[in-house]
């Protein structure tokens, strides 16, 4: 068992890392909510040049998460990943995360030797090493900037399908089910970017159409 930090530090990537040797910390956004894709990042800082206030994306706020987002795309390497709602509907949310993890970490500018990963699970198919770390936002700056790119990343998104999808909300909430957005989809139905595998959408379809979802 890792020893718990209270805020994030470079302490992991030190440990572990060497010059000749990358460490990149991922992380994702949106597991939880009923629409929109699960994004997720894979960052590179360079230790001479780390942004101030670095933190677990859920502890910032939208303009500070923004600005951070700013900083880092000037000083580090970053790699973004998405899996899409069909590939959430096909092979389960949990599978999609990992998916975009590993499409993140391909995406990184270089290729690194270790990933840290939040959480306690992770992709079995990376393309390198790696080691989870249980609320590794919060405790490593890596995996914390990971964390707000992509944040701020999926929230881009979840603000361009509020145009394209009116009516629900989705530039508040960000596809989560709040009781604004549920309340819209009683009155609207489910647009074709909510996840018709989680049970609130399911629950709304015609067993025929639900047919062979995982439930979630």
């Amino acid at each position: 068992m890792l020893e718990r930090r209270k805020t994030p530090d470079f302490a992991f990537e030190t440990e572990h890392g060497t010059p000749a040797r990358l460490i990149c910390g991922v992380d994702e956004a949106g597991r939880g909510p009923l629409a929109g894709p699960v994004v997720a990042a894979a960052v590179i800082l360079d230790p001479v040049c780390i942004p101030e206030g670095l933190n677990d994306s859920k502890k910032l706020d939208a303009p500070r998460r923004e600005k951070l987002f700013a900083a880092l795309q000037t000083c580090a390497e970053i790699g973004v990943g998405i899996a899409t709602v069909e590939e959430i509907d096909r092979i389960n949310i949990l599978q999609a995360t990992f998916l975009a993890m590993e499409r993140a970490v391909a995406a990184l500018p270089r290729a690194p030797q270790l990933a840290l990963i939040d959480g306690n699970r992770k992709p079995k198919s990376l393309s390198c090493a790696s080691l989870t770390i249980v609320g590794g936002d919060a405790r490593s700056l890596s995996i914390a900037a990971a964390s707000i790119a992509a944040k701020v990343t999926r929230d881009r998104m979840m603000i361009d399908a509020a145009i394209a999808h009116p009516g629900y909300g989705f530039e508040r909430h960000m596809g989560y089910g709040t009781a604004a957005h549920l309340d819209a989809l009683s009155r609207l139905g489910p647009c074709e970017i909510h996840r018709r595998s989680f049970a609130p959408i399911r629950n709304m379809l015609s067993p025929v159409v639900a047919e062979g979802l995982d439930v979630v």
